[in-house]
């Protein structure tokens, strides 16, 4: 019982129920439909603490019926063990209103859980399934979470699969966040269009929520479903992106980054822009601003060593931005993972001749560190390129594989070794569309 209800009746008068000098107890509570019930109940809410045991061994007992107007009047003064006890109960009875399930399950206890675990064991029927399993989801135990998804996932009335998709509605905070995207992408899939469009909806509410959403652009999904997702994904809305790059002579930026941003600002609905290292002038604030309560402008660097310009130039280009307002900044291009599996798999895809990755002439620990682990990761040697053209053609006769470029667009390296290397990485379709797919998902 809780403190209130070890605590001696109170006495003084003051808040009592008119005609009684003591605590109220359960044989004096109107019966149903009586004109005295209402006023009585909401004099009993007002009372100071009383005694609970007596009102819970008559319940049990049933020598007191509780319906949901009693129950409203007691839920202030039950403690866990209160709430657990009449829980029970109400699982134990054969005749029992199911309207009080829902409040005798809001306070989430272990003891709760347990309960509403067990009752799902015992087989009921799918209109008790339909009771408890949002419920359970309520409790949020994280060692739910299979239980609910497997009554989701499984072949059994609809409406037992809803009421599980709820409970994992009513939960979200407490599942797996990778299992719950799994879960939830399969059965936006369902031939259940209820269940189906229920799963987007909820896959919307997930943390991180755009990258699952565009993955669901790739499935099977029913028209209807289909068009739902667009309408979420239309109210996630993009952050602005900031594509940092190094830009040609003047300011040039080459097309292939062009071509990028354009598809990217397409996909995302949100503006993209490029700012180049060697231009003279800074892309206009106002097309990046971000108004209240939208995502801030995120800038990208898309740079794939970390040399001088991630190390000195991007901290003093962050620092501009962010005076201008809300910035998010990620990590250099070339040290995602999902980048470094790509060009590991261009190397892979010249295997099994000897492939060297070029690049231009970096200084300090840091880069070389990086690139002990780019070829680690890669397979391939990372190699300096010279930068006059006697040297590189004395490099590339020495050569004796196929070389890769470590250069998104064209370059001084690629233009003068473009009959001898392949093409910039982002002129290859792999290298292109992880690149492309992961802005896009960006919040």
């Amino acid at each position: 019982m809780s403190a209130q209800g070890s605590q001696p009746p109170h006495r003084s008068g003051v808040g009592m129920i008119p005609g009684l000098d003591s605590a109220p107890l359960p044989q004096q509570v109107p019966p149903p439909g009586s004109a005295e019930r209402w006023p009585w109940l909401q004099h009993l809410r007002r009372q100071p603490p009383f005694a609970l045991e007596p009102w819970l061994e008559a319940i049990e007992s049933e020598r007191l019926q509780l319906q949901l107007d009693l129950l409203v009047a007691l839920a202030p003064r039950l403690d866990d063990a209160a709430t657990e006890r009449l829980l029970a109960w109400w699982f134990a009875s054969t005749e029992v209103d199911t309207a009080l399930l829902e409040p005798l399950s809001q306070r989430r206890t272990a003891g709760s859980a347990r309960l509403l675990r067990q009752a799902l064991e015992r087989q009921p029927s799918p209109e008790q399934q339909e009771l408890v399993l949002p419920l359970l989801g309520h409790q949020r135990q994280p060692a739910d979470f299979p239980l609910l998804a497997g009554h989701a996932l499984d072949p059994q009335p609809a409406a037992v699969r809803r009421a599980a998709l709820e409970g994992l509605c009513r939960g979200l905070s407490a599942w797996p966040a990778p299992a719950l995207r799994r879960i939830l992408a399969q059965l936006a899939e369902d031939l259940d269009p209820r269940l189906a469009a229920a799963a987007v909806d909820t896959l919307a509410r997930v943390p991180a929520a755009r990258p699952a959403l565009l993955a669901l652009r790739r499935r099977p999904l029913a028209a209807p479903v289909a068009q739902r997702l667009e309408r979420r994904l239309k109210a996630l809305r993009a952050a602005p992106l900031l594509l940092v790059v190094h830009g040609r002579a003047g300011g040039t930026i080459p097309s292939a980054l062009l071509e990028l941003a354009q598809e990217l600002e397409r996909r995302r609905g949100a503006p993209v822009r490029l700012q180049a290292l060697t231009a003279a002038s800074l892309p206009d604030p106002a097309a990046l601003a971000s108004g209240p309560g939208q995502p801030p402008l995120t800038l990208v660097p898309l740079f794939l060593l970390p040399g001088g310009h991630v190390r000195h130039d991007l901290p003093a280009i962050a620092a501009h931005w962010r005076r201008q307002g809300p910035l998010r900044r990620l990590p250099f291009l070339g040290a995602w993972p999902a980048w470094q599996r790509a060009l590991a798999a261009e190397v892979a895809a010249l295997a099994p001749a000897p492939v060297r990755l070029l690049h231009h002439p970096l200084e300090g620990p840091l880069p070389g560190r990086f690139l002990a682990h780019l070829e680690r990761i890669s397979g391939a040697r990372v190699q300096a390129a010279p930068y006059s053209s006697d040297q590189l053609d004395s490099l590339m006769q020495s050569l004796a594989g196929p070389a890769i470029p470590l250069a998104l667009a064209a370059n001084r390296l690629t233009d003068t070794l473009k009959d001898r290397l392949g093409p910039p990485l982002l002129a290859r379709e792999r290298c292109y569309a992880v690149l492309l797919t992961h802005l896009e998902a960006l919040p």
